[in-house]
């Protein structure tokens, strides 16, 4: 069975003006939340063995600061095409992925992550309004579906994890 697990990067700092979009790092609130989910998300089932993970540098802050929560320390693949926007461009990533990946954990941005689950998944569209930063989303494919077939309605919803909420 195959699930996408994403995570939208952290709260990012807009301090620097002179910083383009790419560049801005994360903010005092979106290190302290990327520390804090490092454990609700591997409770949740997390998947960290295929991660893959946008060039900005508040998504690559993200991940790492997640992975100094975990047991062991994670891997990523830094993919450019995940620096978009766009659920369409994320859509037509994963139809690429190699079969062989059955988990793959994207660390990515909005509003690509939340049109992507629309795009995916009907169930989400009731219960995900908006993947908040440093929020995280679990969806699991039906049997037999391959990356290529990825179309609406060929996931489920099945975690949803909303910082502001846990950290009550």
């Amino acid at each position: 069975m195959k699930r996408i697990h994403l995570i939208r990067h952290a709260k990012s700092s807009w301090k620097d003006s002179r910083l383009t979009d790419i560049n801005r790092p994360l903010n005092k609130r979106g290190k302290r939340t990327s520390d804090f989910m490092a454990q609700p998300l591997a409770q949740a089932g997390c998947c960290f063995e295929q991660i893959f993970c946008s060039p900005a540098v508040r998504a690559q802050a993200t991940i790492e600061r997640i992975s100094r929560g975990q047991e062991q320390p994670l891997q990523w693949t830094t993919v450019d095409q995940l620096y978009t926007f766009d659920g369409r461009v994320l859509l037509d990533w994963c139809k690429t992925l190699d079969e062989a990946i059955s988990e793959p954990l994207i660390i990515g941005h909005n509003p690509a992550l939340t049109d992507f689950c629309y795009a995916v998944s009907s169930t989400a569209v009731s219960t995900v309004k908006n993947i908040p930063t440093c929020g995280y989303v679990q969806l699991t494919l039906e049997e037999g579906c391959s990356w290529q077939e990825l179309t609406h309605g060929a996931a489920t919803l099945t975690a949803f994890l909303r910082p502001k909420t846990l950290m009550q």
